[in-house]
């Protein structure tokens, strides 16, 4: 069994390279008018090159596994902005894809918790399917579609489950096919746990992937072993491993909090499990502490018994 490791967005330590810069649109209303475009491509500049240093950051340290920030483009999907953030970045979007493509990386977007089809209201909806265009877009334009997926959860239950779920499947036929081949879902921390994703994905042909944390904090009485096999059957359509989110509780007190780094004792068990079915997979690491917390924690695995390390971010055990 073969694991690389991943994680998200931050280089922590690359110095002022955060790919998130903002630009609210309280404050674009401010601006003069002809001075908002300008203020959108120069926040769009700023993390499109800071990307670039992250990515070259991860091809240093061996790191194929990489989620790209969401907020990549200020006010892209908002109704009265929604500007042409292609054409002005062609060449920057074409060097980021280049660098993906030479050394193979595997890239991802993560859009918010309100993109989602549960939602009884149409303007929900219509904004969730925006909302995946954009990201669809920003692979589009990297030219990593090859790869390049788009994670959501299922979404909220409205007080009842199984008519949300039913909207599920009803509200996604609104999102374009093309799009739809490139998304994956989520189980949650609260709402809809394993079996219930799994279902959905199976359901509809989407990869699912597992998230532990949220297993662990809404499991009911599933049984991860049984499923985990169902789950990685859901990859086998797509060209690329399946994936696991892995974190560990801030505290007791607030489980559901990622924690800065992950406690090894806290997703053994996982790892115990997946190893028994000898498949290789990927991990995407949500830690505050991001790629230190991902280092430290494939530096505690290397030293089981039985796991050799044979990259920065890599183990076979």
């Amino acid at each position: 069994m073969k694991i690389r490791f991943g994680y998200v967005a931050n280089a922590m330590g690359l110095w002022d390279a955060s790919p998130s810069k903002t630009l609210t649109f309280a404050r674009y209303s401010t601006l003069p008018k002809d001075e908002r475009m300008e203020k959108l491509k120069s926040v769009t500049a700023q993390n499109l090159h800071h990307t670039k240093r992250i990515l070259y950051y991860n091809i240093a340290h061996e790191i194929e596994l990489y989620r790209f920030s969401s907020s990549l483009v200020p006010l892209a999907t908002h109704p009265e902005v929604m500007w042409d953030f292609y054409t002005p970045f062609k060449n920057e979007w074409e060097e980021l894809g280049k660098i993906v493509q030479q050394f193979k990386l595997r890239v991802s977007f993560h859009p918010n918790q309100f993109t989602l089809f549960t939602s009884p209201k149409e303007e929900v909806t219509m904004n969730a399917v925006k909302d995946m265009e954009y990201h669809y877009k920003m692979l589009r334009a990297m030219n990593a579609l090859h790869t390049g997926l788009i994670n959501i959860h299922i979404g909220g239950a409205y007080g009842d489950k199984s008519k949300s779920l039913d909207r599920f499947h009803q509200n996604l036929k609104q999102l374009p096919h093309e799009i739809k081949k490139h998304m994956t879902l989520e189980n949650d921390d609260k709402t809809y746990n394993v079996p219930e994703t799994l279902l959905v994905c199976e359901k509809e042909g989407i990869p699912m992937v597992l998230d532990y944390h949220h297993h662990m904090a809404n499991k009911e009485e599933a049984d991860l072993q049984l499923d985990l096999q169902r789950i990685f059957h859901t990859w086998n359509s797509t060209n690329v491993l399946p994936k696991v989110h892995i974190s560990s509780p801030k505290s007791d007190q607030a489980f559901r909090s990622h924690a800065d780094y992950v406690s090894l004792d806290f997703v053994l068990p996982f790892l115990k499990k997946a190893k028994e079915l000898d498949q290789n997979f990927d991990i995407m690491i949500e830690a505050k502490q991001k790629n230190l917390a991902m280092q430290k924690l494939v530096e505690e695995i290397a030293a089981i018994r039985g796991v050799k390390r044979i990259s920065s971010s890599s183990v076979e055990w």
